[in-house]
């Protein structure tokens, strides 16, 4: 039975992609690439590769700083799903996972179909697939039982989002899979919404953990949008931002190279011609402030005279609390 059930998906497989619809579903177009492009077979029922422990250690500590930054939302995202027989996995952008949480009850059947850590799930290893298929494409979707290249993985439903660096790069692939058959259409929605939700939750966690010295502002555009995350130095420059402010604000790499005010990305530019005093006065009080209002205490620690910092205070109109 399950033979000529392979036999049928294989089928199916071959006649869709003869048909041309690559060109009008993506899908077929990720079918055609695991025929024609990885030379893979769907009858194919060799199990998934899968890494040594060395491989699978070194694939871990290049992803260390975002396993980190993940760690949280992986377990919150497993207290949603994990009730139901699914299992959390987060792959590499070579599409292996290093981090997984699943019920102990079900570790026996995960593992053997491969939903495991070490496992290749890359596109050209395992063709159509969730992680392999959302890292190829870059964007988030549900691979759903027969929709799987091999038909070995057809009993699976696999529902991915990427996951993106504070440099806006693809850096991960977070994964819900299952192996349930009663997986209802809107109970797989409710999946696809919550991964998308914790895969932006783990860019925003990192983005805070890269830039831990820096002040991270939500940035001002049209929707809200919680990912849309930019980081301010000390003389505020906008040094970095992630991949859907980027996106929004128009901000290039060049442009964060070059120097880019945050006052222009903020929509303040209209002051920034006032910025050279508006730092200087800022210097001003926050030395004031750190001397209780000693003007002597003060001077001596921005390096000036008492009667140059009395000039300044009368300039910027700062006055001395009694």
């Amino acid at each position: 039975m399950i033979g000529r059930q392979s036999v049928v998906h294989a089928d199916l497989v071959q006649a869709s992609i003869a048909r041309s619809g690559a060109a009008h579903s993506a899908l077929v177009a990720s079918w055609r690439r695991s025929l024609q492009l990885h030379g893979l077979d769907p009858a194919e029922r060799k199990a998934p590769r899968r890494l040594t422990e060395g491989e699978l250690r070194g694939a871990r500590q290049r992803m260390e700083p975002l396993v980190r930054a993940a760690e949280a939302s992986l377990n919150r995202l497993y207290l949603a799903v994990g009730g139901v027989g699914c299992c959390v996995m987060l792959a590499d952008r070579d599409g292996i996972p290093v981090e997984r949480r699943g019920a102990v009850a079900d570790d026996e059947t995960f593992d053997e179909w491969g939903l495991w850590t070490g496992t290749v799930w890359s596109e050209d290893s395992e063709g159509t697939n969730g992680i392999g298929t959302c890292i190829a494409d870059q964007r988030a979707l549900t691979i759903h039982r027969d929709q799987h290249f091999f038909s070995r993985n057809t009993l699976l439903s696999c529902t991915t989002a990427p996951v993106y660096d504070h440099e806006g790069n693809l850096a991960a692939a977070l994964d819900v899979s299952s192996c349930r058959s009663d997986l209802t259409e809107g109970f797989v929605q409710l999946i696809a919404v919550a991964v998308g939700d914790a895969a932006r939750r783990i860019e925003a966690e990192n983005f805070r953990m890269v830039y831990s010295n820096a002040r991270i502002l939500l940035a001002p555009i049209g929707e809200r949008n919680a990912g849309a995350l930019i980081a301010i130095d000390a003389d505020d420059l906008v040094i970095g931002a992630t991949r859907s402010a980027r996106s929004a604000l128009g901000i290039t790499r060049e442009a964060l190279a070059k120097g880019l005010l945050a006052a222009d990305i903020l929509g303040d530019s209209v002051r920034a011609g006032k910025d050279l005093d508006d730092a200087e006065r800022g210097v001003v009080q926050r030395a004031m402030a750190r001397a209780g209002g000693n003007v002597s205490a003060a001077a001596q620690s921005l390096g000036i005279s008492r009667a140059t910092l009395h000039r300044k205070l009368a300039r910027f109109g700062i006055h001395r609390a009694h």
